[in-house]
This record gives C-alpha cells, structure tokens and sequence, in this order.
C-alpha cells in the first residue's frame, strides 16, 4: 500500500509539469477559414507566466496587438486592433499543442469561423 502512495503523487507532479509547460511564445503561421474562404497571416507571441501579448496580421508590416491568457491547454486571445484598422476577429479560443493549436474565432470583420496556428521553425 505505501508503494501506490509513493506512485500517485509522483504521477500527479509529472501531469501537472506537462500541463504547466506550455509555452506558446514564438512565431506562428495563421490560417482563419470561413464560410467566404481562408485568410493567411503570421501571429508572434510571447507568454510570460499564463499572460500572453504579442502581434498578429496578414503581413509582418501589417500586424495589430493581441493579448490573452493561457490556461492549462486553452489559449484566450483578444484583439485591439490601431485606429483607422480592422481586425480579422475580436476573440479567439484556442486548444495548445506542442506544434500546433486549433480553436474559433469570434467577431471582427469575418465575425465566425476557425483558425489555426503551427509554429514556425526557427
């Protein structure tokens, strides 16, 4: 019996250090698919703790400001869009993978729809 208690707080750590190592931060290619089709671009993020900022457009000369918060595997990001720009959606909800996350937009000029990020090799 002292062996299972030994066993299961261990297990517990290394799952809780799997979730808490998500890391977000670096460049990502961007797909939005809509029922009108799909739009391209490049988001580039940094995550400190579970906050996360960065930057997100068609182009690298082109990007407005996200921000948002990891929790666990799902990534919140809200956009503010410059005056005088527009912004693909307003929210996203997102499912963190190692290579890759998937998840919905939200408002913004295609106001429903998905979006795709996978990281960008350095």
């Amino acid at each position: 019996m002292r062996t299972r208690l030994v066993v299961v707080p261990a297990f517990v750590l290394l799952c809780s250090a799997a979730i808490a190592a998500a890391d977000v931060t670096g460049a990502w290619s961007v797909t939005i698919t809509t029922a009108d089709g799909k739009i391209t671009g490049k988001a580039v993020l940094k995550q400190a703790g579970d906050r996360v900022t960065g930057q997100i457009g068609p182009a690298e000369n082109a990007t407005i400001p996200v921000e948002g918060v990891l929790t666990a595997k799902k990534l919140t990001l809200k956009t503010h869009p410059q005056p005088g720009r527009t912004a693909a959606f307003d929210s996203c909800e997102l499912t963190v993978g190692e290579q890759k996350m998937e998840g919905t937009i939200r408002g913004g000029d295609v106001g429903r729809g998905t979006i795709d990020f996978v990281r960008i090799k350095p």
